[in-house]
């Protein structure tokens, strides 16, 4: 699949016009590539500031929205790349806070283009080195780095020494990537997930994890003894607990921190990682009430958003439109539990092929009141009465299928004033970044 991306700045479409003529890496794995670019580029991924790069299945983009917020507290400038983007391609670069600029996008995607195009880079490599380009030759205190896809063969694992790497949380996702057949990995898909992510690892360079459970654990030792690294693994080197604070202790000493105000308990785990990686590394101080100020300042787009009133939240007047991008059973999980509560949860969902339908809905069948399926135009997306078929066999109420989110969003309306239900209701709006990242637009909330 490619990762489309369209710009209003002509200079930025003619590039991103390019990085999507280039043909998709059939059966290619390794580094070889990006290395050789990065070389012709004069290997700027060499001279980053103090870097701190996170992997993990969910929650890694959260896990750099702190780090970003609460070094950002501590008056640093920060970089970070984080991925995908939602609306504009911009959004993957953060040049000193600050989404990176039309013209040096342009300017930075052209170079590497120039440099590489002989050596049929992918979009992800391309775009790791426009943005080892741009934060090298850019001065900042640090820079955020989040791990595309895996970790062991994601594009930005070239960086030979980072100041913290982290992994977020472990589940099953991407299998045709991380699960695929290949003899130098484990057997087990949770210890395998594992070894692709902690494949981040450096020697003399702290990996700092969430607890795993011990077939994944094993994975991660093993990796960290193998390249030299210091595992900080919370529950033994650091610990953290949530109820009305976040309450965090390590080896040098204790910390209670307010709670972040992302929405969803799972983000006081997100934060209490980022929290041990700054203070598992020596290379970046960060004080405890940057850090407390950081957790309070953070955003994070469609991750539980609560959308404003805009063009689409218009349409049904009185309900929350929650958004969400989770896409896996576990990111499922987490937005069941949040939502548990409501009295009635309606559904609108759109969902790339290389999902399965049915594990993410599953965790979120007791809760759905009914359910709208939309396509995802651009995108190799599963059909709408696919999702039908698949949610009705979870015992999901389904109504037809919608051409896009506006007219399911219509048909709510509709259905609601025709059953005169004057309840509550909550819509959740969910099953991918790019729906996500669509939503955003239509309602006027690009992110910034």
């Amino acid at each position: 699949m490619k990762d489309f991306a369209t710009s209003d700045d002509p200079a930025v479409q003619a590039q991103l016009d390019r990085l999507a003529r280039l043909s998709l890496p059939q059966g290619r794995f390794g580094l070889e590539t990006i290395r050789t670019i990065l070389g012709r580029l004069g290997n700027p991924q060499e001279l980053l500031p103090p870097t701190f790069h996170v992997a993990g299945t969910n929650g890694k983009g959260s896990t750099c929205t702190f780090l970003r917020f609460m070094m950002e507290e501590q008056r640093l400038t920060v970089h970070s790349a984080t991925k995908p983007h939602l609306v504009r391609y911009n959004e993957r670069i953060r040049v000193a806070g600050q989404l990176i600029d039309d013209a040096l996008l342009a300017d930075l995607l052209g170079e590497v283009l120039d440099k590489s195009e002989d050596l049929g880079p992918s979009f992800f490599e391309v775009t790791t080195a426009a943005t080892f380009l741009a934060f090298a030759h850019i001065e900042a205190d640090a820079c955020v780095i989040e791990v595309g896809l895996g970790g062991r063969f994601d594009a930005t694992n070239v960086m030979e020494h980072p100041a913290a790497c982290g992994i977020a949380s472990l589940g099953i996702d991407h299998e045709a990537f991380l699960l695929r057949e290949d003899p130098a990995a484990p057997d087990h898909p949770l210890a395998r997930i594992a070894f692709e992510k902690a494949s981040i690892a450096r020697r003399g360079v702290p990996l700092v994890t969430q607890s795993y459970p011990p077939e994944a654990t094993a994975q991660i030792v093993k990796i960290a003894r193998q390249t030299g690294a210091t595992v900080a693994m919370r529950g033994q080197e650091w610990i953290a607990q949530a109820d009305d604070v976040l309450h965090y202790r390590d080896g040098a000493g204790p910390l209670t921190l307010p709670l972040p105000r992302l929405p969803g308990a799972h983000q006081a785990d997100n934060a209490a990682l980022a929290v041990a990686m700054l203070r598992h590394q020596d290379e970046v101080a960060v004080a405890g009430d940057a850090m407390a100020r950081g957790l309070l300042a953070a955003r994070w787009p469609a991750r539980l958003q609560r959308l404003a009133p805009g063009p689409l939240t218009a349409i049904v007047p009185g309900a929350e439109c929650v958004l969400d991008g989770g896409h896996n059973p576990d990111a499922a999980r987490v937005i069941a539990k949040e939502l548990a509560d409501c009295p009635v949860l309606n559904v609108v969902i759109g969902m790339l092929r290389n999902r399965r339908v049915e594990d993410f809905l599953a965790p979120l069948a007791p809760h759905i009141d009914r359910l709208w399926a939309i396509p995802i135009d651009g995108h190799d997306h599963h059909s709408p009465e696919e999702i039908c078929q698949a949610a009705r066999t979870l015992g999901i109420k389904v109504a037809q299928p919608c051409d896009t989110i506006g007219l399911a969003l219509e048909d709510i309306a509709a259905t609601l004033a025709r059953e005169c239900d004057d309840r509550h209701q909550t819509i959740l709006i969910t099953g991918s970044l790019y729906l996500a990242g669509r939503v955003l637009e239509a309602n006027g909330e690009i992110p910034d």
